[in-house]
């Protein structure tokens, strides 16, 4: 070989040398891959699915880019015990409601429910375009976490008791599991009140740790068998008329997402609340209807005894908001909201 075409060759080998080293130094860009807690285990109707929807609507966005494993309750923490985890990134994100966090601050039950509040599309509407959902940011935001809107679900029952309630004076001493801002109205009646997250009801119940329940709507209570130990359930949901859901994330997960993805898990979340409305008040009906022919006996509270637990709920409310100041000032635009929204109710529905 001439000496000339050796140097080419050399040349050559090196150029291509570089460039392979140059290749296997530069960065691959990595995927996206998070946990999710979830505070409701996949089998439980209506709240089960939408975090392990959002998921497959994520990867589908993506093309499998970004990838989230929803972990089942007790996988990564209990049911409720996602607040802090999420806040210190133990994981990157929880689905869940806002009510679950209300030890933290009693501010997040206005976010999640609270009693006498307004139908699932009146709360949506304020969360969309009366500051709601800004004023949920402001205040998972002190704590290291962005809040997404993430689900809605229609009006809950209001108790599974063993016997049937004729007058409130038979609520005293009931050992009962409660959610939200409501179990302090239970209180004002005499009932010792904690909430307990979906697994643990039901051996609460079995074994006598509780007297009595709420946990959801007939379809979601169903599935955890609330109606095969007591057979009294009582409507409407007075302390939840509806429920928010959300998903939260570490802000320092969140601020490594891109645009794009940050808009693939908001369009995720979004439409699970439809999804949530949807699926709440289509499969109510047949749960009550097998819950009846199970044995179940469906009441609902005369309007004296509703009477009674709103008047409760004032005293409640006004105690939370000279108490927080968080609370009031959720509350001042929930109901500047509603007064408002008000004239258009009034007039427009029938």
């Amino acid at each position: 070989m001439k000496f000339s075409n050796l140097l080419k060759s050399a040349a050559l080998a090196g150029i291509v040398g570089a460039v392979s080293l140059t290749t296997a130094a530069d960065p691959v860009e990595a995927k996206t891959r998070w946990k999710m807690h979830a505070a409701f285990a996949s089998t439980v109707a209506v709240i089960g699915p939408p975090p392990r929807r959002v998921a497959a609507a994520i990867d589908a966005m993506s093309d499998g880019d970004f990838a989230i494993k929803v972990e089942e309750p007790g996988a990564l923490v209990g049911g409720y015990a996602y607040f802090d985890p999420v806040s210190q990134g133990a994981f990157a994100a929880a689905f869940g409601t806002p009510g679950a966090n209300q030890g933290k601050n009693s501010a997040y039950a206005f976010i999640s429910t609270w009693p006498f509040g307004p139908a699932a599309p009146e709360f949506v509407a304020w969360f969309m375009h009366g500051g709601g959902t800004e004023l949920a940011e402001e205040l998972y935001a002190r704590d290291n976490i962005q809040y997404i809107l993430c689900g809605m679900i229609p009006p809950e029952t209001s108790g599974w008791f063993r016997e049937p309630i004729n007058s409130l004076d038979q609520l005293k001493g009931l050992k009962m599991r409660f959610f939200g801002i409501g179990a302090k109205v239970m209180q004002k009646f005499g009932v010792s009140t904690q909430q307990l997250a979906a697994a643990d009801i039901y051996p609460a119940l079995e074994r006598g740790t509780i007297d009595a329940t709420e946990f959801s709507m007939p379809a979601i209570d169903k599935t955890l068998g609330l109606n095969q130990i007591a057979k009294h359930n009582y409507f409407p949901g007075w302390h939840q008329q509806s429920t928010s859901n959300e998903i939260l994330v570490n802000m320092d997960k969140w601020n490594d997402l891109s645009d794009a993805q940050r808009a693939m898990m908001r369009t995720a979340c979004t439409a699970q609340v439809a999804e949530m409305i949807a699926d709440g008040e289509a499969s109510q009906f047949e749960a009550m209807q097998a819950n009846v022919a199970s044995g179940v006996t469906n009441h609902r509270w005369p309007q004296e005894i509703l009477d009674q637990f709103e008047a409760a709920w004032k005293e409640v409310l006004a105690e939370e908001l000279a108490a927080n100041a968080d609370s009031k000032k959720i509350w001042d635009s929930i109901t500047t909201f509603r007064e408002n929204y008000k004239i258009w109710k009034d007039m427009g529905y029938l």
